[in-house]
């Protein structure tokens, strides 16, 4: 397997059980066998990605699928923080959230996110957001 070729890490970083249950559902259904991560909220991700407080430190390459309403450090102030981080700063991220808020959207353009998907947008249609990333990873060569 050449260094283009490795396995690709999810993490999914949201605080809400029933979207985390969905992912994963989705993934399953269309039978996406990458290994998936999934912290709570934005310091449990820095923790994870960096290998701190017991955590062992996802694998390169990675994709991060990032809610932005959660607790103690929201999605908005995790990509501020991953962009100044000297390792994780060419994180590819993809925002899947509830808010509609254009200053949202807005914010995280500016924090170089790859796409901005709304949650209550995708309904049905969430297998095939899942395919798309599929789809991404297997095309795009990722920082390593």
């Amino acid at each position: 397997m050449t260094p283009e070729q490795k396995v690709v890490h999810v993490l999914l970083v949201d605080d809400d059980d029933v979207d985390v249950q969905a992912v994963q559902r989705a993934f399953r259904k269309t039978k996406i066998a990458n290994p998936m991560h999934v912290a709570r909220d934005g310091i449990e991700a820095l923790a994870m990605l960096r290998g701190e407080d017991g955590h062992k430190p996802v694998p390169r390459p990675y994709i991060i699928i990032l809610d932005l309403n959660m607790p103690r450090m929201d999605g908005l102030e995790f990509l501020a923080e991953i962009r100044r981080d000297p390792v994780h700063h060419d994180a590819v991220v993809f925002v899947m959230t509830t808010s509609k808020a254009d200053e949202d959207r807005a914010a995280s353009y500016d924090r170089n996110v790859a796409g901005y998907i709304v949650k209550s947008e995708v309904g049905e249609g969430f297998l095939k957001v899942t395919e798309m990333l599929d789809s991404y990873w297997r095309i795009v060569l990722l920082p390593s």
